[in-house]
């Protein structure tokens, strides 16, 4: 039931208790409170299943112009139907009376209830996770991401405290659609001081009030990966806008640096690029994100894009680069990421123009400098209660880094001599025409993409990579386009195809099929049949699939087994007594069970009132028949009608007129 506006202002108060929304949902106990709402247990009258019901905040609830925004990104929120997505059953509002006795509608949505609990609530409890465990958590969120990024919904606000961990340990991500909602009323940072969304999780972009879109989605999740991983967020400050200048100006710290010895420099680099600050630098989309994430999890190799930022940002601190094995790696690589990191350096020179967060004005803006320069020596980080300052490196150590940097850059300019005379020699071989410089396209199939790419780049060529599956290991360039030999202008691009390893199969909807057309769709989809079990009150004719272990639509290895629940085709018998006759059919109906009714007259309940029922309760097959004894209105009692004795009339008796008078006078 929602509060009293005097024990909150900002939620109204109900004339009555709240208990029935939309004549079907029971309002049970209070299990969540957010800014934005609070969520209670219920219970569907209709179709007997629990859910969530979730009331919007009261003072958001009388903005018209949010309300009509509210609905349309509710009814979209309902479109997604994917297994880690926490699904929309309804919406819809609710006539309530405030404290002053004016009448507003109050929205709410009814979801799916899970029986788990939230990430934020796991993290809390337990702290970090292992790698294994927060990169498969995460890849449940990204599934979710990249399925709703598809249907045009961008969350805008995810965190753990919006990730569902089911007791059976699928991910389910929550508040899909009210988020945008909330973001379409241009209620931003810069004109309510206050983040819209989580300050901890908030994309540089939508710090700065610009336009969000599906990657800002990737970078919150790239926020919740580190701190699965840490047990804290990558910026950390005392007010929501200091957070917020951090994640647009400030470089994060990496994972390893909370957890040496236990994050792989895959998982580094993945996590590092997720979080890239300009959007066009980081992940492009939730699949690039998850296949990396998954590359690192399985111990492969990652994107060239995500380990260029790996070793760009190691060389910025100046330390010594690392192999794909975690050691430190060949001179050789180090040419390579001393060029990218000249690259990165010219960048962090800029100065952007941002959009600004102080609250003052909604179209202020101000110069913020980019991050600072990058310093020559290695950043240790502190605990959370100190990151304001570094401590200082060693002398032996500076000295090191010193000598390491000039090598560095020693080779650095090596390989610019070498690629300028290169430069030179195709033009003067050109005879000094005008005719573009030619190269030769090498052979780069069988190798690695990182070599592959080095190679094709010192030519001063251009690499775009597909990666598809395929039974060589992950990383392996199949085949190129131009192939070897061929002559191109400089500046060309060179497609390369990408083994990412033996792909997973997806699992298909097996629900409604028999259990011999589960078996047969399982193994033409490189599956196999796990255990079956039978379960009650489901609406499924006996023998059919009502639910399925890893759920549809979500990735595994080839076979995998696939348990199913079948429907026993038994139901539990709902009591309808005290329901009317239509009613009580209903629920009947939705049970699979069918109805006969008699009538009995009752004067003490409503005319179409269920007396009684046979069964009352119980498990019964599907199809039985329950009768019910409905109340009918007494008879009325007839009133005897005064019976009167039948009137006649007076007869008159004749006179004798006298005989006339014979006599005369």
């Amino acid at each position: 039931m929602l509060e009293s506006v005097a024990s909150h202002p900002r939620r109204f108060l109900v004339s009555a208790p709240l208990q029935i929304l939309g004549g079907r949902y029971e309002v049970g106990e209070l299990i969540g409170r957010g800014g934005m709402a609070e969520v209670h247990k219920g219970h569907d009258t209709r179709l007997g299943r629990p859910v969530a019901i979730k009331l919007l905040r009261g003072d958001l609830a009388r903005d018209a112009t949010f309300l009509t925004r509210f609905k349309r990104e509710a009814q979209s929120a309902a479109g997604l139907n994917h297994a880690s997505i926490v699904a929309v059953y309804d919406s819809g509002d609710e006539l309530v009376t405030d404290a002053q006795g004016g009448q507003h509608d109050i929205p709410y949505i009814v979801m799916e209830y899970v029986d788990g609990h939230t990430l934020r609530t796991v993290l809390t409890e337990k702290g970090p996770m292992d790698p294994t465990e927060a990169a498969r958590m995460t890849e449940g969120v990204l599934d979710a991401l990249s399925y709703s990024h598809r249907m045009g919904i961008v969350h805008r606000d995810i965190k753990p405290a919006n990730v569902m961990i089911a007791d059976d340990g699928t991910v389910k991500v929550m508040d899909f659609g009210i988020a945008r909602a909330i973001a379409d009323t241009s209620a931003t940072m810069t004109q309510t001081q206050a983040v819209m969304g989580t300050a901890q999780y908030l994309s540089p972009e939508q710090a700065q009030g610009q336009t969000v879109d599906a990657r800002s989605d990737l970078y919150s999740t790239g926020c919740m990966l580190f701190e699965l991983l840490t047990g804290r967020t990558p910026f950390q400050g005392d007010s929501p806008v200091a957070i917020a200048y951090q994640h647009v100006g400030e470089r994060p710290p990496l994972v390893s640096d909370f957890a040496p010895g236990e994050i792989a420099p895959e998982l580094d680099a993945v996590v590092l690029h997720s979080l890239a600050k300009r959007r066009d630098d980081r992940y492009q989309d939730a699949t690039s994100f998850r296949s990396d994430l998954q590359s690192a999890r399985m111990g492969r190799p990652v994107s060239a894009a995500a380990w260029s930022d790996l070793t760009d940002y190691r060389e910025a601190i100046g330390a010594p680069p690392v192999g794909r094995n975690g050691g430190t790696a060949a001179a050789a690589g180090a040419v390579g990421g001393a060029a990218l990191a000249g690259a990165a350096g010219a960048r962090a020179a800029e100065t952007e123009v941002y959009s600004a967060v102080t609250g003052s004005s909604a179209d202020a803006t101000e110069v913020v400098p980019a991050a600072s320069a990058p310093t020559d020596r290695p950043v240790a980080y502190r605990t959370e209660a100190d990151t304001s300052a570094f401590p200082p490196v060693p002398p032996d150590e500076e000295e090191d880094k010193r000598r390491l940097g000039w090598l560095w850059g020693a080779l650095a300019a090596l390989a610019l001599v070498g690629i300028m005379w290169f430069a030179l020699a195709n033009l003067l071989d050109g005879g000094g025409e005008e005719e573009p410089t030619l190269v030769t396209v090498p052979s780069v199939v069988d190798q690695t993409i990182e070599r592959a790419s080095t190679q094709l780049v010192s030519l001063q060529l251009r690499v775009e990579r597909v990666d598809t599956a395929n039974e060589a290991p992950a990383g392996t360039v199949l085949e190129q386009d131009p192939e070897a030999g061929a002559e191109v202008e400089v500046g060309s691009t060179v497609t390369l195809t990408v083994s990412t390893g033996p792909g997973e199969v997806s699992v298909p909807d097996l629900g409604g099929l028999t259990e011999a057309e589960a078996r047969a769709r399982l193994v033409d989809s490189g599956l196999t049949l796990g255990d079956v079990s039978e379960v009650d009150d489901s609406t499924e004719p006996a023998g059919r699939v009502v639910g399925q272990n890893p759920s549809a639509g979500s990735t595994v290895p080839p076979d995998t087994a696939v348990s199913l629940q079948v429907s026993s085709g038994r139901v539990t018998v709902p009591n309808v007594v005290g329901l009317s006759l239509s009613q009580a059919q209903s629920t009947l109906a939705d049970r699979g069970l069918e109805s006969s009714s008699t009538f009995r007259e009752s004067s003490e309940f409503p005319q179409g009132t269920v007396l009684e029922q046979d069964p009352r309760d119980g498990i019964v097959d599907q199809g039985t028949t329950v009768e019910l004894v409905v109340a009918q209105a007494p008879a009325p009692t007839p009133t005897e009608t005064p019976t009167t004795e039948p009137t006649t009339e007076p007869t008159q008796t004749p006179t004798e007129t006298p005989p006339p008078d014979e006599g005369g006078g």
